[in-house]
């Protein structure tokens, strides 16, 4: 797996050797989305809540989400 995918956003894969953890952030965006987690399965479920999060947020505060460019 190179990067990850959901609902139209991108997201990179790196890993601290010192930590031993997984972790990312959606490319694209001028917001800040990381994620973690110490196997992939782990990273994939942050990466998704993180987006899924962002975008209740949006509608939350009735603001328009951005698009990854």
């Amino acid at each position: 797996m190179k990067h990850l995918e959901y609902k139209g956003y991108s997201g990179t894969i790196d890993f601290s050797k010192q930590d031993k953890l997984l972790f990312g952030k959606v490319r694209g965006m001028r917001s800040l989305l990381s994620y973690e987690g110490s196997a992939e399965v782990e990273l994939e479920a942050d990466f998704t809540y993180a987006i899924d999060e962002y975008l209740n947020d949006c509608k939350m505060l009735n603001t328009k989400s951005e698009n990854p460019y």
